[in-house]
């Protein structure tokens, strides 16, 4: 492609969330070594061209001032020192090798993100098992969509975020939007909701009146705005509706379905009137979201619905029943594999999708194989030349693994790759002090956030613009990223890091640092499994329209022939479960872990702002974005600033039972009066997860950030108490 001033442009997408909006960067001429590019939006299908502030201003993190080209170690000091590669790399191999010598292979533990390629994805699960032997390996993922990859898994058989294309919403009659405020994380979705807005058929469940809700006022919708924590109550409810009333699609459900007579005793119990009791929504409000839901559906000649769900109701303690109960809904409105309806989940991170798919979990092998299959464990291991059993078994998910370090027979060595820990793990300051109980620390980073400058060693990483390789977005589509500038003298991708420790640490086996052949490698090792990708190379991608990008599952074909379509849409035919069929799992409501009391009154929600994301170790080194919203800050209802007597802009203390933090309260009528909301994507004293639980579903191992108890006074009002006096002194 050729850019302004004849420059050659390069096709990509934006570094950010899932949606991964199609971009095209073209080099600025007299910039620092051609460094600096111009980005613009290009067409493509979820974004039309259109991207959000953080698109349009990603080019920006490329000339962060702090960007990390060298490598860092920890001197006798305390202070970060820079280093050669060679002594880097050689302090680090020989400390892995010291503390697996006297402790065994899980004594050292390994974090990646859900930032990371496809190819960085695969490699590091394949490191973690094969050149460190460790079973303690889990992502921030977890964090991210566990429990809605745990329900759909055991209810659909597969999870892809988004088992549909998503311009299958442009037709819908109706849609129902849980958990997800699309129009300030993903703004170029909300173009995909317009012509069902205009039918009157956007539902959206949030407790407060934020962006997307209010896409749904006027008349084009309902906006739903339950207690905090019992978002699961407002889908028993419509549940309980839709069969009272016999709005169900019965042939559907008898042919495709299993579960059907528990699921009608459970729902049984949540009629509206209960319901309201519990969730805060009027029982008027509930008949009339499962009435036009099923006047959309097929069944009722409608002409589709979908149900979504997003981290508002999945980090939680009952995620994954929560979305288990809006899988039934979809599943009772007979939605799942027709065009034109379905349920799906909106994957936040980048490669989200792909991360989770390839080897990063504590439980999984790529292609989405479970660790303790032996017949999984066989392919894989045949793939990487080793014996299947040198294979570690299952590992810990992230927040036991993060409550582990440290500790008496926990890991004592952690590499953290893609993830800013310090800042993005729930209860924050015991995350910190695991960190710091740690005899060594790595960080692979592109900046020195919060959690790089606890390390003992630092290593500067390429970033977006600067590499090839894949990302499969929210949809299930395998996209190709590209390099469009060379990386600052000094940086490296984790691919040759990997590569250089796995041969300090005297490993074995292929370790390509090309991220074509480390795909081609992964695309074998998925062959056969749920996230079939063995049929997609690098050369594919690049030579195929990407307007038609390829969906998995696709398999690989004999030579002779013609290539796998890819798979837009799932369980048009059948389920991918031992019987076909969807199985609908009965669920009940518990509310939060840390629920109301005299000390702690108050809900605290947690959430993302347009201008910022995920722990803003990359958007708040942008200036323009940072200038938009500089710091942290607390939503509170007028009503509840009066009775604490706060007025705008004056700071409030929250505390729950794990810290405190004092911010400026933002007054505004669109949060319930019982609920504050803050965002969390600050370090430092103002920040949320230094408040928030690490409570954590018993299915996914997802942690419960997005609600707990708080007590929250004007920060004017605090006293000081000094030290007791000790009588008779």
């Amino acid at each position: 492609m050729t850019g302004p001033d004849g420059a050659t442009s390069t096709s990509t997408h934006c570094p950010y969330c899932a949606l991964q909006c199609a971009q095209s960067l073209t080099p600025v001429p007299g910039a620092r070594e051609g460094a600096s590019v111009a980005v613009e939006g290009r067409a493509f299908p979820t974004n039309r061209g259109g991207l959000c502030q953080k698109g349009w201003t990603s080019a920006a993190v490329l000339e962060s001032p702090d960007r990390l080209t060298a490598p860092l170690v920890r001197s006798l000091g305390g202070r970060l020192v820079e280093a050669s590669w060679d002594e880097a790399l050689d302090l680090v191999a020989a400390q892995l090798l010291r503390i697996r010598a006297e402790d065994g292979p899980d004594a050292v533990a390994v974090f990646g993100g859900g930032g990371l390629t496809n190819e960085k994805a695969y490699q590091l699960g394949k490191f973690a098992r094969v050149a460190l032997g460790t079973a303690n390996i889990d992502y921030n993922g977890r964090f991210c969509m566990s429990s809605a990859a745990a329900a759909a898994n055991r209810s659909l058989g597969v999870d892809r975020g988004l088992p549909f294309p998503l311009t299958d919403l442009t037709q819908a009659g109706a849609v129902l939007l849980l958990g997800s405020n699309l129009a300030e994380t993903m703004p170029p979705s909300v173009a995909h909701l317009a012509d069902v807005r205009s039918r009157g058929g956007l539902v959206v469940v949030d407790p407060r009146r934020s962006a997307t809700a209010d896409l749904a006022a006027d008349g084009q919708g309902l906006h739903l705005q339950p207690l905090p924590g019992t978002d699961l109550v407002v889908l028993l409810a419509l549940v309980h509706v839709l069969l009272t009333e016999q709005l169900d699609d019965t042939a559907y459900l008898r042919q495709r379905t299993e579960g059907l007579e528990e699921l009608r005793r459970r729902s049984a119990l949540w009629w509206p009137e209960r319901a309201e009791q519990v969730c805060g929504v009027p029982a008027d409000d509930l008949r009339a979201a499962a009435r036009l839901l099923a006047a959309a559906s097929p069944v009722h000649g409608g002409r589709g619905a979908f149900v979504l769900t997003g981290r508002g109701v999945e980090q939680s303690r009952q995620g994954t029943a929560t979305v288990s109960a809006a899988i039934n809904l979809a599943l009772v409105l007979g939605l799942p594999g027709r065009v034109g309806g379905g349920y799906g989940a909106i994957t936040g991170q980048g490669n989200g999708q792909g991360g989770r798919e390839h080897g990063q979990k504590s439980d999984q092998l790529p292609g989405y194989r479970m660790i303790d299959d032996p017949a999984a464990r066989e392919h894989v291991a045949r793939v990487w030349g080793v014996d299947p059993a040198s294979l570690p078994g299952k590992g810990k998910p992230a927040v036991e693994l993060l409550r582990s370090l440290g500790t008496d027979g926990g890991p004592r060595a952690l590499l953290v790759h893609g993830s800013n820990l310090r800042v993005s793990a729930p209860d924050g300051q015991r995350v910190a002090e695991r960190l710091d109980a740690l005899d060594l620390l790595v960080v692979c980073d592109v900046v020195p956030s919060e959690t790089a400058l606890l390390a003992d060693v630092v290593l500067p990483v390429t970033q977006w613009a600067e590499e090839e390789g894949t990302m499969t977005s929210l949809e299930g589509r395998i996209l190709r990223r590209r390099k469009a500038i060379e990386p600052p003298v000094g940086v490296r991708s984790e691919l040759w890091i990997w590569s250089e420790l796995a041969r300090r640490l005297g490993t074995a086996g292929s370790w390509d640092t090309d991220p074509s052949l480390v795909f081609d490698e992964l695309a074998r090792a998925s062959e056969g499994g749920r996230a079939d990708y063995s049929g997609v190379s690098h050369a594919r991608l690049d030579r195929d329209d990407e307007s038609s990008a390829v969906w998995w599952p696709c398999p690989a074909t004999p030579a002779d022939e013609p290539e796998h379509p890819g798979t837009p849409r799932l369980f048009t035919d059948t389920f991918p479960t031992a019987t076909g069929r969807a199985r609908m799992v009965a669920v009940d409501h518990l509310g939060p872990a840390d629920d109301l009391r005299p000390e702690a009154p108050l809900y605290l929600v947690t959430g993302r702002v347009l201008q910022h994301y995920q722990s803003g170790a990359q958007t708040r080194r942008v200036d323009a974005l940072a200038s938009a919203v500089p710091g942290p800050y607390a939503e509170l209802h007028p009503l509840l600033a009066a009775r604490l007597g706060v007025r705008d802009g004056e700071k409030v203390r929250l505390a729950t039972a794990r810290g405190a933090v004092a911010v400026p309260a933002r007054l505004t009528d669109t949060i319930r009066p019982d609920t504050v909301f803050m965002p969390f994507h600050w370090g430092g004293a103002g920040s949320v997860n230094r408040l928030t639980t690490d409570a954590t579903d018993p299915v996914s191992g997802m942690p419960e950030f997005k609600v707990c108890a708080v007590d929250v006074t004007a920060a004017s009002a605090m006293v000081v108490t000094p030290d007791p006096v000790e009588v008779g002194a």
